[in-house]
């Protein structure tokens, strides 16, 4: 198991975008978490001409999705990653699909990955 659950996230003034080669490190850490790179939007010259939310165009994240047997089980999830999330005060994007949660985290502050990240998706898998 990873070091990352025994951390605390840390205030967004103190943390620093991660280099590629430490991305890569803290996701070995992680089980089925997979690397979204920075997209830039069509009108930027990007490859994509699908609508990206404002705040999270260009930036790194990770995601993972977790699946359960029915709603009521993927919605008793979400409010255990809620409980982790404000108690850390660090927030997920989170999907609901039905049985399917779909958790996406970065950090807006360094507009991409911080150490803050990977401490949350460690929390998070450990909530299961």
């Amino acid at each position: 198991m990873s070091d990352l659950i025994n951390k605390k996230c840390v205030p967004h003034e103190k943390m620093a975008a991660l280099k590629q080669e430490e991305i890569k490190e803290y996701l070995s850490q992680l089980k089925d978490w997979e690397f979204l790179p920075a997209r830039r939007s069509f009108s930027e010259g990007g490859e994509t001409n699908l609508p990206m939310p404002k705040a999270s165009e260009g930036q790194s994240k990770i995601t993972k999705e977790y699946k359960f047997k029915d709603f009521k089980d993927a919605m008793e999830f979400v409010n255990k990653v809620s409980v982790v999330a404000e108690k850390e005060g660090h927030h997920p994007d989170i999907e609901i699909h039905y049985n399917k949660v779909n958790i996406i985290l970065w950090t807006h502050f360094v507009k991409g990955l911080s150490e803050n990240d990977f401490i949350i998706a460690a929390k998070i898998d450990n909530i299961l």
